[in-house]
């Protein structure tokens, strides 16, 4: 009885996008606003969960949700500012999760910057989306992974050579729910803030239609100039503006 109360107060927040052999649970809007910069902006926040069982109903999933150890793993969501459906110019950021750099400030990588000017960079735009993809760990490797990669690069491997050490490849990251819950929020274009482009590329290919990118470097120091180098040179990311790194060569 409990659960079909809440099924019931929760309805019009949860929808289902269905897959070839998964659907999508997509939780929101959540009003939720955001400290940036010292100043309070408002996004509206959607999180999404992968189910196998495809004709499970609101009602069952709660039911369930106990027992399925969801803090155990990720959820990923996204962020959502402005009239996103229907604004003629949106921006958006596929964003992998960096628990090292989003979280402590970690120096080694540029995510704790790029996620937070791409917030920026998405308000000061007046309509746009980031999507926090929590399975995105170290390039798809995983937390504990990425703490071996990071012990092996201080042996001096880069950031592929590690990956590929532990017996992962350069990049496992995949897309496909990320880019199903962007149909499903926005079919008007959007351009693509990233230097990445298998992002790109990716989204093009599930027919997104992608009208072009939004160049995102900076914070370059001493302690991440090789990740950088090593993203251009082997990763096959969009070179950066030139001279950028020519100090800490």
């Amino acid at each position: 009885m409990l659960n079909s109360k809440v099924a019931s107060l929760l309805k019009d927040k949860v929808n289902t996008i269905s897959g070839d052999h998964q659907n999508t649970i997509l939780v929101g809007p959540i009003r939720l606003p955001v400290n940036l910069d010292g100043k309070t902006v408002v996004f509206q926040w959607y999180n999404w969960l992968s189910v196998e069982d495809k004709d499970i109903t609101l009602e069952e999933l709660i039911k369930k949700l106990p027992s399925m150890e969801l803090a155990a793993g990720q959820q990923s969501s996204v962020l959502v500012y402005g009239d996103f459906e229907h604004a003629t110019d949106a921006i958006i950021r596929m964003h992998s999760i960096c628990h090292t750099g989003d979280i402590f400030g970690s120096k080694r990588c540029d995510c704790g910057y790029q996620l937070h000017q791409s917030m920026k960079m998405i308000v000061e735009n007046g309509s746009g989306a980031l999507f926090y993809l929590a399975d995105h760990e170290g390039r798809g490797i995983g937390l504990f992974s990425k703490s071996m990669a990071y012990l092996l690069q201080e042996q001096g491997m880069d950031t592929v050579e590690a990956n590929l050490a532990l017996g992962y490849a350069d990049d496992t990251r995949n897309y496909d729910e990320a880019i199903s819950v962007l149909g499903f929020l926005r079919e008007l274009p959007v351009k693509l803030i990233t230097n990445n482009p298998k992002k790109l590329n990716a989204l093009k290919a599930a027919g997104m239609n992608v009208t072009g990118r939004v160049p995102l470097w900076g914070d370059v120091s001493e302690f991440n100039a090789k990740y950088l180098q090593t993203k251009v040179a082997r990763s096959g990311h969009f070179a950066q503006p030139e001279g950028m790194l020519n100090e800490y060569a």
